[in-house]
C-alpha cells in the first residue's frame, strides 16, 4: 500500500474538513466550557475567568454527591437491563433466516427515525395511570372477575375494584425510559459480534454433552464479550448524563445529576458550577474508558504471554 506521504495533498483534502469540523464544533466549545468551570459570576450574564477551584469544590457538596450516586445507580441498573434484554434479541437476529435479518434490523433502528422527545412522550402514554399498561392490567382484572364469579371468588381474589399502578414519576419509570431509548445501542454491537460467531463451536459444545444453557454461558457469552463491552459503554455513558428522560418520566425523588447540570445553565444561571459538574461527569466517563482500555491491554498481554 502506498504511503500517504507520497500524496500529501490528497491526504489533507480528506483530513482537513473533518478536522476543522471537530475543532470548531467540538473541541472549541468543550474548551470554552472547561474555562467556565474556573470562572466566577460577575453579573447577570458576565463571567470572569479567575482560575478559582470553588466550583469544583462545590460539586463535592453532599447533596450533589448523592445525586452522582443515584445517577450511577440508575445508569448501572438500566445498562444491566438493556444487556439482559439485548443479548437474547441480538442472538435471535444472528440466527434468523438471511431474508429476515434486514427487516428485523430495520425494526431495531426504526426508533432512531423519531426524535427522542417524541419517544419519551410515548413512554408517558404507556406508563401513565390511564396508559396502555394499566389498560391491559384492567382488562386482565375484568377477565379474572368474570372467570371467578361463578365460584364466588371474584372479590376475594381480584378485589372489589381495579387499582391502577403508579408507574410514572419514579426511578423505575426513568430506568424503563433509558432502556427503551438506548436499547438499540446495546443490540447492534452485540449483533455485529454474534453474527461473526463460529457456529461450529456451538455444535461441538452440544455434541460433547453440554446443554443449551451451559453452551450459552460457556461459549456464546465469552465470545460475545467485545460486543457486550461496546454495548455497555454505548448505553452507560449517555444514561449517566441523561436529563430529558428523568425530567419527563421521573418525579421529585428521581432527580439525576444531568437535571442539575441543565438547571445550572438555565434556571439558576450558574454556568461556572454547571461547567464544573459537566467536567466531573466527563472525568468519570474518561476514567471508566481508561479502565476498560487498561483491562483490555492487560488481557491482551496475558493472552500473548
Amino acid at each position: 500500500m502506498e504511503s500517504w506521504r507520497a500524496q500529501p495533498a490528497v491526504f489533507w483534502a480528506f483530513v482537513l474538513p473533518g478536522a476543522l469540523w471537530l475543532l470548531c464544533f467540538f473541541i472549541a466549545p468543550l474548551a470554552l466550557i472547561w474555562l467556565l468551570a474556573f470562572g466566577e459570576r460577575a453579573g447577570p450574564v458576565e463571567i470572569d475567568i479567575t482560575w478559582t477551584l470553588a466550583n469544583y469544590a462545590g460539586v463535592f457538596d453532599p447533596v450533589y454527591i448523592g445525586l452522582f450516586g443515584r445517577s450511577l445507580w440508575v445508569a448501572t441498573v438500566a445498562t444491566v437491563l438493556a444487556l439482559v434484554i439485548g443479548l437474547p434479541v441480538a442472538l435471535a437476529i444472528s440466527f434468523a433466516p438471511a431474508r429476515l435479518k434486514p427487516l428485523i434490523l430495520l425494526l431495531i433502528i426504526l426508533p432512531f427515525w423519531t426524535n427522542i422527545l417524541i419517544r419519551t412522550y410515548a413512554m408517558i402514554a404507556v406508563l401513565r395511570t390511564k396508559g396502555f399498561v394499566n389498560f391491559g392490567l384492567e382488562y386482565i382484572w375484568q377477565l379474572g372477575t368474570v372467570v371467578l364469579a361463578p365460584f364466588g371468588l371474584d372479590q376475594a381474589v381480584m378485589g372489589e375494584r381495579f387499582v391502577p399502578l403508579e408507574l410514572l414519576y419514579n426511578n423505575t419509570a426513568v430506568i424503563f425510559g433509558i432502556v427503551y431509548v438506548y436499547l438499540p445501542f446495546m443490540v447492534l454491537p452485540l449483533y455485529a459480534t454474534l453474527d461473526r460467531l463460529d457456529r461450529s463451536l456451538l455444535e461441538a459444545s452440544l455434541d460433547l454433552g453440554a446443554g443449551q444453557i451451559r453452551t450459552f454461558f460457556s461459549i456464546i457469552v465469552p465470545l460475545a464479550r467485545p460486543g457486550i463491552v461496546s454495548g455497555i459503554i454505548l448505553v452507560f455513558i449517555p444514561a449517566l448524563g441523561t436529563f430529558l428522560i428523568s425530567d419527563l418520566l421521573g418525579g421529585t425523588d428521581s432527580l439525576l445529576i444531568g437535571n442539575v447540570i441543565e438547571r445550572q445553565f438555565k434556571a439558576a444561571n450558574n454556568w461556572p458550577l454547571g461547567a464544573a459538574m459537566s467536567f466531573v461527569l466527563l472525568y468519570v466517563t474518561f476514567a471508566v474508558l481508561a479502565l476498560r482500555a487498561w483491562v483490555a491491554g492487560r488481557e491482551g498481554g496475558l493472552g500473548k504471554a
